[in-house]
């Protein structure tokens, strides 16, 4: 695994998931997303309780595939597992990892907007949403509710903002010293802030329950949250 060097000299365009960013995502995830390898085990264990041979999950931004390749590591029964990504980068590592792991999973290049979602039993997004436009995003929803079978679960997680400006506040800077304690510069964070403006959009929590809730779920419930950082299971 390449470590995340992406941000320490001077930016010279906005954040994307090209060949540069694919080829440290892994560092750069387990660096910069708070308990993002123990929320990985906790939705696989959720999965897991229950798993049906042949049970459809299907990975949105499944970037380099790990999150599947854990699920399949961890799982007793066969699973349809896919994963889709529009970063044709991100996808070329996730194959030499499936390859590596000997893990039979489907990945497909695609635009989650434009995805024929189709009875699938689980559908999850870490940490994608917040890189679709605010418009676009209920509809999204929208199509992965429809897509989802009659007891089909949504599981996602993102970043949060808070409607207490003072609170928001203090959660970035709370969450900046845990950037650098895992090795950042102050310089890289900064670098890295001004590349994700207007890129990376969050939502409150409320705006994130009210969105499944428009699109149609009817149980929204949240299991894990570490400062701005949330994860939400949505029920049909």
């Amino acid at each position: 695994m390449h470590e995340d060097k992406l941000f320490t000299e001077k930016i010279r365009k906005k954040f994307s998931f090209d060949q540069a960013v694919a080829s440290v995502f892994d560092d750069m995830l387990s660096r910069s997303v708070p308990f993002y390898d123990e929320v990985r085990k906790l939705i696989i264990s959720l999965i897991l309780m229950e798993a049906k041979p042949g049970m459809k999950v299907l990975d949105l931004g499944a970037s380099t595939a790990q999150f599947l390749i854990d699920l399949h590591g961890k799982s007793q029964i066969p699973l349809s597992l896919k994963g889709i990504d529009n970063s044709e980068a991100m996808l070329e590592r996730a194959r030499q990892k499936c390859r590596a792991f000997g893990a039979d999973i489907e990945l497909e290049l695609a635009d989650m907007l434009a995805y024929d979602y189709n009875e699938e039993d689980y559908i999850i997004a870490n940490y994608t949403l917040q890189f679709i436009r605010p418009m676009q995003r209920l509809e999204l929803v929208k199509q992965l509710y429809e897509g989802l079978n009659a007891h089909g679960i949504f599981i996602f997680s993102e970043k949060v903002v808070f409607e207490d400006k003072v609170l928001d506040k203090e959660m970035i800077d709370i969450y900046y010293d845990y950037k650098k304690a895992q090795g950042y510069s102050e310089y890289e964070i900064a670098q890295k802030r001004e590349a994700l403006e207007n890129v990376l959009i969050p939502f409150t929590i409320d705006e994130n329950v009210r969105m499944c809730k428009e699109a149609g779920f009817s149980k929204i419930d949240t299991i894990f949250q570490w400062a701005n950082f949330v994860t939400f299971v949505a029920k049909k």
